[in-house]
């Protein structure tokens, strides 16, 4: 066994894994341990914050945590090291492998093997075994100066080796404490501000590519990550309004009549009173969900205004049963549980389109998602196996489930294979709206606010409590007369709510 590979087996590095389904990214928000900290096989060493959900992570090993990789508020891709752990600290003082999980920064120097790390595939778990392609590292020429340090982390950030030292080095800039670059004459000078080597700034492929969308030199930006990497918050701070740049820097022509004309009086530039916020987490979910959703499945959506007076004065007896004891009870439970009897009567209704083998799946179990908005943005976890349970136990989970996603705690489990779901619009004062469904859903139903209005009860105007629901649904699956009988019956049972028993 080398010494390379005995250090490798004693510091073990723990790579972001996909804890959701496919998912590429996930942001660090907490983290529960510190360099030194003792940490062992199952213990939860930090938060993240996937497109789905917040998920603690637990270290698969038994150790002393040696360093993190990444601060709290850093989004880093699956397969990233985030943290690596000495096995045996009881072995001595040992040099670590570097965050990428090689020697090359130590075989830079040395005549011997050292093992390339290039940009590594989104992986699953914790990651995929090394390559065990190996390349000799190139000996340092005469005259030469050898690579600089940051070589390594530059390679890895642009998923490729890194590249051999200038052939043609310049003398050494006119302060006396500057190190030695060497460029080519014919490049032009950069900031030496997060430059890897030959001036490169170093920054992952994603925060180039932002940084080129805004039209932000990299050159020009002050790194704040880790090793001197620029992160995206430094392109987005960067891209803050900044002074304009004074006529003697020679910009470029269009720069200068920009200059200029921001610099009239009573002209007022519009991006000094706006904000960006990058598209991340659940909100980058969600909207890509629904993008998919809205152009996919042909939406149709009908409307119901009913009396749910009835309903009302049961939420109130119910809150006194005994058997709801401890139990929260409210109208969205009645809600949801005349949406399952009226699913039960017509079944037809709990379906998927499967567009790859053009087939329709209908579904003999209802798992019944429940939007809600949380701090982090809108959610939808679901009831599993709904239609079966009793009021109780529907009450039960369904306080569950909101409690949970408040708290940031949603899995991302609890938020797979939902076939319909309920959003309640009507806490916000709102009287309906027009739904978008959930991607794989048949259907959703919107409730609205529940609100004295004058209505004919029994020949006689009175002031009745009622409401609007609005249900949209799938037009492949579901035709206009099958979606009007549903919700049709989803109102006849508020309407009456002793049909719970008898439909039920």
């Amino acid at each position: 066994m080398t010494a390379s590979t005995a250090k490798a087996q004693r510091f073990r590095e723990f790579k972001m894994p996909d804890v959701g389904e496919g998912l590429t990214e996930a942001e660090i928000l907490k983290w529960y341990v510190q360099p030194g900290d003792t940490v062992t096989d199952g213990q939860v060493v930090c938060e993240v914050e996937t497109a789905k959900a917040a998920v603690e992570l637990p270290i698969p090993y038994d150790g002393v945590v040696h360093e993190l990789n990444f601060g709290e508020g850093v989004t880093v891709d699956v397969g990233t090291v985030i943290i690596s752990v000495d096995t045996d600290p009881g072995a001595g003082p040992a040099e670590a492998p570097t965050a990428n999980g090689t020697e090359q920064a130590a075989a830079a120097t040395e005549d011997e093997d050292a093992e390339p790390q290039g940009r590594q595939a989104v992986l699953v778990g914790y990651g995929a075994a090394p390559s065990s392609t190996k390349r000799r590292a190139r000996k340092p020429q005469p005259g030469v100066p050898a690579q600089p340090a940051s070589a390594p982390i530059q390679a890895e950030l642009n998923g490729r080796a890194a590249p051999a030292p200038m052939a043609a080095p310049v003398a050494a800039p006119a302060a006396p404490a500057a190190p030695v670059v060497p460029v080519a004459p014919v490049l032009p000078a950069t900031s030496a501000a997060g430059a890897g080597s030959a001036g490169r700034p170093l920054a992952k492929p994603p925060v180039r590519k932002l940084a080129k969308d805004l039209g932000i030199d990299l050159a020009t930006i002050t790194p704040t990550g880790p090793g001197g990497i620029i992160t995206r918050e430094d392109v987005h701070a960067a891209a803050a309004p900044a002074v304009a740049p004074s006529l003697a820097e020679a910009p470029e022509p269009m720069a200068v009549a920009t200059a200029v004309a921001t610099a009239e009086p009573g002209i007022v530039d519009a991006a000094a009173r706006e904000r960006r916020v990058p598209v991340k987490g659940v909100r980058k979910a969600t909207a890509q969900a629904m993008v998919a959703s809205a152009f996919t499945a042909p939406h149709v959506t009908e409307f119901i205004t009913v009396d749910v007076t009835r309903t009302m004065k049961l939420v109130q007896e119910l809150k006194q049963d005994p058997d709801m004891a401890g139990l929260r009870v409210n109208p969205l439970l009645l809600v949801a549980k005349a949406f399952l009897v009226a699913i039960k009567r017509h079944p037809e209704v709990n379906a998927a389109w499967d567009e790859a083998h053009q087939e329709i799946v209908y579904k003999d179990y209802i798992n019944l998602g429940i939007a809600a908005a949380t701090p982090r943005g809108l959610i939808v976890p679901n009831i599993k196996d709904a239609g079966v349970k009793t009021l109780p136990q529907l009450a039960a989970e369904l306080g569950d489930l909101v409690a949970t996603a408040r708290e940031g705690k949603t899995s991302p489990a609890a938020m797979a294979g939902g076939t319909v779901t309920i959003t309640n619009v009507g806490v916000f004062g709102v009287d309906t709206g027009t739904p978008i469904l959930n991607p794989g859903e048949s259907a959703i139903l919107a409730f609205g606010a529940v609100k004295l209005q004058p209505w004919v009860h029994k020949g006689k105007v009175a002031a009745r409590q009622v409401t609007t629901l609005a249900l949209s649904f799938d037009h492949r699956l579901i035709d206009g007369e099958l979606g009007s009988k549903l919700l049709a019956d989803i109102a006849a049972v508020l309407e009456r709510p002793k049909r719970l028993i008898t439909w039920g």
